[in-house]
């Protein structure tokens, strides 16, 4: 009896080992046969993954290349953009410092100017003073008339009487 124990235990594995021709026979013909509707499949349907990956790879490649172009003309776009706005700023900064220089320029002048007109109006009231204090000194002292002598005066006459 200790055998027949023995036995027992290996007893499924020996069933399993008494067909392993049939049995690795049948997965081979499954494998065979899953293979083979797989190959009619695509066959029939015309459609193979790997050429469908392949051309949308391609495709995504070819989208991604686009891309990429657009992107550098609309940075070189942006580029020359930035390029000609430096460029416009400069000449308005260049054309702000003429304009702050001629300012200064025209405030200078403008300076000036008023300096010499109140040089002039100093000028002015110091002649309206001079003529004024002229004037009251001419007042003051008493006009002195020249007389005509007798004789040019006693002619003068005459002649407007011959004549009437």
């Amino acid at each position: 009896m200790i055998d027949l124990a023995q036995d027992t235990p290996s007893a499924p594995l020996l069933r399993l080992g008494a067909q392993p021709i049939a049995l690795t026979a049948a997965a081979l013909l499954l494998l065979i046969a899953g293979v083979t509707s797989i190959a009619g499949w695509r066959a029939y349907t015309g459609a193979a993954p790997e050429t469908d990956r392949l051309v949308a790879s391609r495709q995504l490649q070819a989208r991604t290349a686009q891309a990429s172009e657009q992107l550098v003309e609309k940075t070189k776009g942006l580029e020359a953009t930035q390029q000609e706005s430096i460029d416009q700023l400069q000449v308005v900064q260049d054309q702000l410092q003429t304009m702050k220089r001629l300012m200064a320029a025209q405030q200078a002048d403008t300076k000036r100017l008023s300096e010499q007109v109140a040089a002039l109006n100093e000028s002015v009231d110091g002649l309206r003073q001079s003529f004024a204090s002229t004037r009251a000194s001419e007042a003051e002292t008493p006009s002195v008339t020249r007389r005509k002598p007798a004789r040019h005066r006693v002619q003068a006459s005459a002649g407007k009487r011959s004549r009437g």
